[in-house]
């Protein structure tokens, strides 16, 4: 099943997507709520869903504004360097273990949101990735149980400032700066993909311009091995995001760099999920967060 948030007239729902149009689910199933928590919380909702949608009327899947699949995670767990060709235009060691990095709440935002330059730096860049949304939490989840872990996938731009993230080991800067992490619109259940997400084509673009191409099987860790993974450490909980790390062709290893810039609207797509598509805006045509 394929499943959006969003909102029609200020009014933030669930839909279901079928085709271009798309049931308003929250209004059929109030206790959906107005995100997917209320789906994976209560997964006998998820037994109704498809009786209730049978007939249903549709409004255009384009006439939504989207919002976040979980407005308000409890972790966001990203993993880097998760395709060989990546890790090499970097310049790291290939890695006998996962780099694992957080992002805050401030640092993502839904499809559609500007994608937001900050004032500091201009080395603003890409990265398509594969997103998994925990349904069911755990702790020292084995590999072979974990894909009954994953409530569905979406789709991840870990937008990243190079010159911050290098700043010093630890990636913390660079991956977290306010409005850099778009994620959406859809987000789609396990049985509607090959086991594990694997096989689809990954892909980023500004236009006609191609910036990165692959396949998710060339991931090194694989989702049922990265949430084995990082559930011998901490417990995972229901609604947090995984990020799946990027393919190669990022910005800052071409020749020259190409970073992102104001004015563009850069694309990342996943077969069989969808399309996430942010525009660059400068962060000084932003409102001051925070300010009275």
């Amino acid at each position: 099943m394929k499943f959006m948030v969003g909102a029609v007239s200020g009014q933030k729902s669930v839909f279901v997507v079928t085709g271009d149009g798309a049931v308003n689910l929250t209004s059929l199933m109030p206790d959906v709520g107005d995100d997917l928590m209320g789906l994976i919380n209560n997964p006998g909702l998820m037994d109704q869903v498809a009786d209730k949608i049978d007939g249903a009327s549709t409004i255009p899947v384009d006439s939504i504004t989207p919002a976040l699949p979980v407005e308000n995670p409890g972790t966001i767990i990203c993993l880097g360097l998760n395709y060989v060709d990546h890790i090499k235009e970097g310049g790291y060691e290939v890695p006998e273990y996962p780099a694992l990095f957080m992002r805050g709440r401030n640092s993502i935002m839904p499809a559609g949101a500007p994608l937001v330059r900050p004032s500091c730096s201009h080395k603003l860049d890409y990265e398509v990735e594969l997103m998994l949304i925990i349904g069911k939490g755990g702790r020292h989840i084995a590999e072979a149980d974990a894909l009954d872990h994953v409530f569905a996938y979406t789709v991840f731009n870990d937008g990243s400032v190079r010159d911050y993230q290098r700043k010093t080991h630890q990636w913390t800067p660079g991956k977290n700066f306010d409005d850099t992490g778009a994620i959406g619109p859809y987000a789609v259940t396990p049985d509607e993909l090959p086991e594990g997400a694997t096989g689809l084509k990954i892909e980023s673009r500004v236009g006609d311009e191609i910036l990165q191409s692959a396949t998710t099987s060339d991931m090194m860790w694989s989702v049922a091995k990265t949430i084995a993974t990082i559930s011998e450490y901490t417990t995972l909980q229901p609604g947090d995001y995984i990020a799946m790390g990027t393919p190669p062709g990022v910005g800052h290893a071409k020749t020259p760099p190409r970073w992102l810039v104001p004015g563009e609207t850069v694309e990342v797509e996943i077969e069989g999920i969808g399309i996430c598509a942010s525009p660059i805006v400068d962060e000084k045509e932003m409102p001051v967060k925070g300010a009275a």
